[in-house]
């Protein structure tokens, strides 16, 4: 990433903050934001599951919503959760859960927000499926690893979260959770981060993204990287294949709507693939944070505008 990339994700970030472009985007990007979601509802989600399915991709599945306001609210997103673990269940994708903690009401009260996500880990666990903590901005990195450490100390081992490179703090938390078990989504990070608590510089980014990964793969832990980035993909690949670590022992994670050729090149090549499936009416924050990653992902909405 360029310092004129990292400029245009800060700028971005910073405009879809304001509430005026917030409004206009609500109003006229709803079609456009469709790329990287996999539709309303549920049942449209699940149907572009088995299409990645039968691909050789697997899957996670979020239900967008984050930074609620009223705790009925997290209520509703814990039901739905629940609905959304049945339905993978029922339906026999090869899929996992994400979710995100404010989603369930961490920022309101956390010992109800802890309960709500308990609630769809515990259903999980009945169906012998995987979910996942999302990291979301700094304020809620350590109640969110909290959370996690919560659950496995209540047996629900079927969980993890996501490290996020661009933290100083990283390289130790990844310490702690290889030591603890946890298993990890690594990934560069996606919001707006002041220099106090995280890396402004794209090489030192890349430089902890790297370490994060040769941690793991270096003590048999399996490994989900998270990244477009074909510097990163290869790099992860030619240091298995050095250290002669089966493809087995990790996978690499990407969006829907972006490079889904690369997706499928992937897996036909052999190596383990999760497409992340977002899902629902709740698009705009998520929407914001993809355009912000890279220029060439405002270019492709800019684009479509014009067919």
């Amino acid at each position: 990433m360029s310092v004129g990339t990292e400029l245009y994700r800060k700028t971005l970030l910073t405009v879809a903050g304001n509430k005026a472009v917030e409004n206009l985007s609500l109003k006229y990007g709803k079609k456009l934001a469709g790329k990287f979601i996999a539709g309303n509802t549920l049942e449209e989600a699940l149907e572009e599951i088995r299409v990645l399915n039968s691909k050789g991709i697997m899957a996670t599945l979020d239900h967008l919503g984050e930074g609620i306001t009223h705790l009925r609210e997290a209520a509703l997103y814990r039901d739905e959760y629940v609905r959304l673990v049945e339905g993978i269940a029922h339906s026999g994708v090869d899929s996992n859960v994400s979710l995100k903690p404010t989603q369930m009401g961490l920022a309101l009260d956390p010992e109800e927000g802890y309960q709500n996500i308990r609630a769809v880990a515990a259903r999980a666990k009945e169906h012998e499926l995987f979910v996942r903590i999302d990291m979301e901005d700094s304020p809620f990195t350590q109640a969110t690893i909290d959370i996690v450490r919560r659950l496995h100390a209540e047996g629900l081992d079927n969980s993890g979260t996501v490290l996020q490179a661009y933290l100083h703090r990283t390289e130790e938390d990844t310490r702690d959770m290889i030591r603890e078990g946890v298993r990890l989504r690594l990934v560069k990070g996606a919001y707006k981060e002041p220099a106090s608590v995280a890396y402004q510089n794209t090489s030192e980014v890349i430089h902890q993204f790297k370490t994060m990964i040769r941690h793991h793969l270096d003590q048999g832990v399996y490994t989900a990287v998270a990244s477009h980035d074909d510097h990163i993909i290869n790099w992860t690949k030619q240091y298995a294949k050095d250290r002669d670590i089966s493809p087995e022992a990790f996978e690499f994670q990407m969006l829907y709507g972006l490079r889904m050729s690369e997706q499928e090149r992937l897996a036909q090549e052999g190596y383990r693939i999760r497409c992340y499936v977002p899902y629902g009416t709740m698009w705009y924050p998520y929407y914001t944070r993809r355009l912000a990653e890279k220029p060439a992902n405002l270019w492709m909405v800019v684009k479509n505008m014009f067919r």
